[in-house]
């Protein structure tokens, strides 16, 4: 079983930029497609962005388009969300999930295993 473990999450202004990474365990990491997810309190979990095996698609949430950028490195088992022009909209709990697809999906649903979180706090 495959398990996630997200970093890099914090305080900042903002405009600032923040890294996330998803360290995952397991070998089939290379073989599944990778999303982030977020939730901010009193909200449900959306869809931020997903990227497929061999990292040719991806896709984005049109609140995050032309600010946040998915990316994975397989030789390390990890997936990156680089965020940058942080607004406080996008203060949220980042998730990492993964499916067993190598295809991406914006569904929540299709995931089928998540790490724990990280937080994400963008304020004055």
């Amino acid at each position: 079983q495959v398990q996630l473990v997200e970093s890099g999450g914090g305080l900042v202004q903002p405009g600032d930029s923040l890294r996330l990474s998803c360290a995952a365990s397991g070998r089939t990491f290379s073989s599944n497609a990778m999303g982030w997810f977020r939730q901010a309190p009193g909200k449900e979990r959306e869809f931020v962005a997903s990227i497929s095996r061999s990292a040719i698609s991806t896709r984005y949430a049109d609140s995050v388009k032309d600010r946040f950028t998915i990316s994975r490195d397989n030789a390390k088992n990890t997936v990156y969300l680089q965020m940058n022009s942080l607004k406080p909209e996008d203060t949220a709990v980042y998730y990492c999930a993964g499916r067993y697809s190598i295809s991406i999906s914006t569904s929540a649903l299709e995931y089928v295993y998540w790490g724990q979180g990280t937080q994400v706090t963008v304020s004055p």
